[in-house]
C-alpha cells in the first residue's frame, strides 16, 4: 500500500502533461472543416448551373445519383459544421466522425463534377486531419439526456429554414405559382417524406428536393434518437460520498479559506488528491473548468488536487481557471501548475471584536440604524437549527420573492439553499415588522441575511435580500446586528461580500490618481449601471473592513475572455434557459433526490 505522504510529495515535484506541439492546428482544423461543410450547404440548396459546360456532363450520369449525391452532401455539410467546434477543442470522437466525412463528403462533391473544388479541398483537409491526428485526444463532455431535446429543437429550426431555401430556390421550375404557405406545408410534409402540394416540371429537380428534405428530417430524427438513447452522465453532480468527505475536510481545515463552505453547492463537482486530505469543487461550462476559492483540505496536499483538476482539465481540453482564489492559493496553483494570476477583487471581512459603531467614521451607519430601529423594525439573530420547519419555509419564501429575477444567481459566493438540514449551523438574520394593511396572517418578514459556516469561529455572507418597500438601510441594520450578536453565537470573524476591482475603485478617486488609472475606474463606474461593482464596495467600506484580495487563475490571456463569459455565466448574469414549462419540469426531477435525502434520518446520511 502506498504512503499518502510519499505521493503528495511525488505530486509536488510539479505538473508534467502531455505538451502539445502545434497548438495552431485544432483552430485551423476546425474552421477549414466549417468552411467545407458551408460550401456544402451552399451547394445543396442552390441550384444547379443549367446550361453550362460542366452540367452537360453531369447530365450523362443516372438522375438518381447526382440527386441522392446532393442531398446526402447537403446532410454531410451540416454535420462539418456541427463538428467543427469539437475539433476545435480537440475532441477525439468529433475527429473520428469528421476523418470518416471528409472522403464521403468529398466523393459525394466528386460525383456531382460542377463542384470538384470542394472535393479537392475536402480531401486535403482529410489528409491534413490524419496527419495531426494526435492533437486530437479529448473526451466528449459529460452530458445529459435534456441535449437531446436542444438537438430536436435546434435541428428543426435549421432543417426547416434550408428547406424553404431550397424549395424557393427551384421557382423557375415549379408548376404554377406557390404561395408562403404552400412552400411552408412542402418543407413540413417534405421534412417526414411525403410529398407536398408543390411540383416541378423537372423530375430531377423534384427528385433534388424529395431526397434533401426527406434527408434533413431523417438526420433530425437520427441524431435526437441517438443522444436521447445514450447513457446519460451528470454535468456536475456532488454524490452523497462526496459531500461527507469535504464536510469532514471544513471541520478540519475550514477556518483557512471563508469560500470553503460554498463548495457544498450540490450543483458542483469535487476531485479529491491522491491521499483525500485536499478537494477541489468546480464545474464545466462552455468549455471552462471552473474552480472558485481555495483547494479544500491540508496544504501540503493541495499540490496532490491541482494535479489530479489539471488532468481533469486536459483529457476533455477543458480551459482550467480559478475565480475568487486567496494569496496563498494563487502561489499554489502559479507553481504547481504554470498558470497565471490576477487580482480580481477584494473580500471584506469584519473582526468582531475590533468592530463598533462608535466614532466619526461610524456615524452614518449608526444613525441609519437608529433610524430603522426608531421605525419598529425588530431584529432576530439565530442559528439554523434553531427554527421550525414553518419558520423555514416562510424564510425561502420570502427570500425567493425578492429574488428579482426567475434564475439563482451566485456560484462562488452562494450556496443555493437555505434550510437544509445538512446545515443547520448556518445563521440566519431576519427583520420582522407588519406593514401597513396587512391582511391577517400575513409574514412579518422585511429582510434576510443568510450566513454559511467559516471554520470554527467565523461565518460567510451568502444571501442578502429585502423587501422592496421596506425602508432603506434594513441590510445595514441587520449586518450590524450580526457583527453584534458575534460573541454570543462564538463568531470572531464575518465575511461580508466581494468587491470586484475594489483597489481600482479606491485608487482612482485619490488625488494624484494617473490618466490610465482615473479611465479604468470611470469605465468601472459605467459598468456599475448593470453589475454591482461601485455600489458593493461602498457598502462594503460601510463597516471599516479588512481587504483580503482575491485573485483570478487562467492559463493565458487570451483565455481571459473565454473565462470571464463563463465565469458570467456561472453566477447567472448570462442566462440561456430552457422554456419556463420545460424548466419547471426539469427543476422537480432534480429535486426528487434532495428531497429523498433531506426525508432519510440524521443517522443514514
Amino acid at each position: 500500500m502506498s504512503d499518502p505522504q510519499a505521493t503528495e510529495s511525488q505530486n509536488r515535484k510539479g505538473l508534467q502533461l502531455p505538451d502539445v506541439s502545434r497548438p495552431w492546428v485544432p483552430a485551423v482544423v476546425g474552421y477549414a472543416t466549417a468552411l467545407v461543410g458551408l460550401v456544402n450547404i451552399v451547394g445543396g440548396v442552390a441550384p444547379n448551373f443549367k446550361g453550362s459546360r460542366v452540367h452537360e456532363i453531369a447530365s450523362f450520369l443516372p438522375g438518381t445519383v447526382t440527386t441522392v449525391a446532393t442531398a446526402a452532401s447537403l446532410v454531410v455539410g451540416i454535420l462539418l459544421i456541427m463538428l467543427a467546434h469539437a475539433l476545435r477543442r480537440r475532441k477525439q470522437r468529433a475527429w473520428k466522425a469528421v476523418a470518416v466525412l471528409l472522403p464521403v463528403g468529398g466523393l459525394l462533391e466528386a460525383l456531382r463534377w460542377h463542384h470538384t473544388g470542394t472535393a479537392v479541398v475536402s480531401f486535403v483537409v482529410f489528409v491534413i486531419v490524419l496527419v495531426n491526428h494526435k492533437e486530437f485526444y479529448a473526451l466528449s463532455d459529460p452530458r445529459t439526456r435534456w441535449r437531446a431535446l436542444w438537438n430536436f429543437l435546434a435541428m428543426s429550426m435549421i432543417s426547416f429554414g434550408l428547406g424553404l431555401v431550397i424549395v424557393s430556390s427551384h421557382a423557375r421550375t415549379t408548376l404554377g405559382v406557390p404561395g408562403l404557405m404552400d412552400r411552408v406545408w412542402q418543407v413540413i410534409w417534405g421534412l417526414i417524406g411525403i410529398g407536398g402540394p408543390i411540383h416541378y416540371t423537372n423530375a430531377r429537380t423534384e427528385d433534388l428536393v424529395y431526397y434533401s428534405l426527406a434527408g434533413l428530417g431523417l438526420f433530425t430524427a437520427v441524431s435526437t434518437v441517438w443522444l436521447a438513447t445514450k447513457p446519460s452522465k451528470p454535468i456536475a453532480e456532488l454524490t452523497r460520498e462526496e459531500e461527507g468527505q469535504v464536510r469532514d475536510l471544513l471541520v478540519k481545515h475550514g477556518a483557512r479559506d471563508s469560500l470553503g463552505y460554498f463548495a457544498l453547492r450540490r450543483d458542483k463537482s469535487v476531485i479529491f488528491s491522491p491521499s483525500g486530505k485536499a478537494a477541489i469543487a468546480y464545474r464545466v461550462v462552455s468549455g471552462v473548468m471552473l474552480a472558485s476559492g481555495d483547494p479544500i483540505g491540508d496544504v501540503e496536499a493541495w499540490p496532490g488536487a491541482i494535479k489530479r483538476f489539471m488532468e481533469e482539465a486536459h483529457r476533455y481540453a477543458w480551459v482550467p481557471a480559478v475565480m475568487g482564489c486567496s494569496e496563498t492559493g494563487g502561489e499554489v496553483w502559479t507553481r504547481e501548475a504554470g498558470l497565471d494570476a490576477l487580482e480580481i477583487g477584494d473580500e471584506a471581512i469584519v473582526e468582531v471584536e475590533d468592530f463598533t459603531l462608535e466614532g466619526r467614521a461610524m456615524r452614518n451607519v449608526r444613525q441609519m440604524v437608529k433610524r430603522i430601529e426608531r421605525s419598529g423594525y425588530e431584529c432576530r439573530v439565530r442559528r439554523v437549527d434553531e427554527l421550525d420547519e414553518a419558520e423555514r419555509d416562510q424564510i425561502r419564501h420570502a427570500a425567493d420573492a425578492w429574488r428579482g429575477t426567475e434564475t439563482e444567481r451566485g456560484f462562488s459566493m452562494a450556496l443555493g439553499r437555505f434550510g437544509d438540514p445538512a446545515d443547520e449551523g448556518c445563521v440566519v438574520v431576519t427583520a420582522h415588522k407588519l406593514p401597513e394593511d396587512a391582511p391577517e396572517g400575513a409574514s412579518d418578514i422585511r429582510a434576510v441575511l443568510h450566513f454559511v459556516p467559516w471554520g470554527r469561529d467565523g461565518i460567510s455572507l451568502e444571501l442578502m435580500r429585502r423587501d422592496r418597500d421596506a425602508d432603506p438601510g434594513l441590510n445595514e441594520l441587520l449586518i450590524v446586528k450580526a457583527l453584534q450578536a458575534g460573541p454570543e453565537l462564538g463568531v470572531t470573524r464575518v465575511s461580508l461580500n466581494f468587491a470586484m476591482f475594489r483597489s481600482a475603485l479606491a485608487r482612482g478617486e485619490r488625488i494624484g490618481a494617473g490618466p490610465v488609472l482615473r479611465a479604468w475606474r470611470g469605465l468601472l463606474v459605467f459598468l456599475s449601471r448593470w453589475f454591482q461593482i461601485e455600489s458593493l464596495y461602498k457598502f462594503n467600506a460601510k463597516f471599516r473592513p479588512i481587504w483580503e484580495p482575491r485573485f483570478l487563475v487562467y492559463p493565458t490571456a487570451r483565455d481571459l475572455p473565454r473565462i470571464g463569459i463563463s465565469a458570467l455565466q456561472a453566477e447567472a448574469f448570462i442566462v440561456m434557459e430552457l422554456p419556463k414549462f420545460l424548466r419547471r419540469r426539469q427543476a422537480a426531477a432534480a429535486a426528487r433526490p434532495q428531497e429523498q435525502l433531506a426525508a432519510k434520518p440524521a443517522e443514514a446520511r
